[in-house]
């Protein structure tokens, strides 16, 4: 699928960028060019000693910013993917910070369809986040607005081969700023800060998140909002898992935080469809021919007043289980 393919990762240093280039290179060796475009220069330094040119001569580095249009039109010439990762994700820094996030996550946005358009790009997977779904925070409705773009870009193409589409998933276990990494450093004073006792979360990992955008860039007709079926997990669970043994001190709900998070809200359920691994939020104004979407898809409506959301899923994660990923996932060494 992508060997002979030029592909950008925007925000590629990144624990997701970093993920996807990883992956990536080991399931598709003969990739034609993979850029890494992102503006931090020692994180490129860092990762670029990973993987020597001379061992990895389709790898580009590309100092950038996704605010930076001129600058991202220039790095997407020859290119036929765009993974779009880049944003400013912090939901306190996003509240105290508003312009700041609008013009990387909404303007940056605008700029990487722009490039796209512009430079002959086949196919763009741009990354979401369950707190775009009803959101209440800046960060959350800022992903709303990326999400809406990418998906009404789609009606601007004109005869363009292209297609752009979005993954929205939860939150992803261990990366940085998480909850997981958070509580291992915290588990060295013998308290964890615990918002609240009833809070829940979605997991999922950074493998299951790249093969999801692997699973877009190849499936996608365009207009498409991906969701993926995954377990949850409770906050007290979790502090369980990591630490038994520590005190818990509750310091209430952060600004913009949610007691459980939803990716389908009762409202998209109005144009979602179940599509075996994935549900599937089709565009509001009709791309294709949706009957045979459905039969490509083996896809059937969910039913009325549906809605994905953290608390009432059906599928959780057991305190072993969260043992398990972190090990696996996050810290090799990890021990209770």
């Amino acid at each position: 699928m992508l060997n002979g393919k030029r592909i950008l990762v925007t925000g590629g240093t990144g624990s997701y960028g970093k993920r996807f280039v990883e992956n990536a290179l080991k399931k598709y060796p003969d990739i034609k060019r993979l850029v890494i475009y992102s503006r931090d220069e020692l994180k490129q330094f860092e990762m670029s000693q990973l993987y020597p040119r001379d061992k990895y001569p389709n790898l580009r580095f590309f100092i950038g910013d996704v605010r930076d249009g001129a600058r991202l039109k220039r790095a997407c010439e020859g290119i036929d993917i765009i993974v779009h990762a880049a944003a400013l994700k912090q939901v306190p820094v996003a509240e105290y910070n508003p312009m700041e996030c609008i013009q990387t996550n909404i303007l940056g946005a605008e700029n990487v369809i722009n490039a796209a358009l512009d430079c002959g790009v086949s196919n763009v997977v741009a990354l979401s986040t369950d707190k775009a779904a009803a959101p209440i925070n800046l960060y959350g409705a800022t992903k709303l607005c990326s999400d809406k773009l990418f998906v009404a870009a789609n009606n601007i193409k004109g005869s363009r081969n292209l297609k752009f589409s979005v993954v929205r998933y939860g939150n992803v276990l261990g990366s940085r700023g998480s909850v997981i990494p958070f509580f291992l450093d915290k588990k060295k004073t013998g308290v964890l800060p615990i918002t609240d006792k009833k809070m829940t979360r979605f997991n999922i990992t950074l493998d299951e998140g790249v093969d999801m955008v692997l699973y877009a860039i190849e499936n996608a007709w365009g207009g498409e909002l991906f969701v993926p079926k995954i377990p949850s997990y409770r906050i007290l669970d979790v502090a369980e898992a990591v630490a038994p043994n520590c005190k818990l001190d509750f310091v209430g709900v952060r600004p913009g935080e949610k007691i459980h998070e939803e990716m389908i809200t009762e409202t998209d359920s109005l144009n979602t469809y179940d599509c075996g691994r994935y549900y599937v939020i089709a565009p509001m104004v009709q791309l294709w021919n949706m009957q045979q979407w459905m039969e490509h898809f083996k896809a059937h409506k969910v039913p009325e007043g549906f809605r994905y959301n953290s608390g009432e899923n059906t599928d959780w994660l057991t305190v072993e289980q969260l043992r398990q990923q972190i090990k696996l996932h996050v810290a090799p060494d990890f021990q209770v």
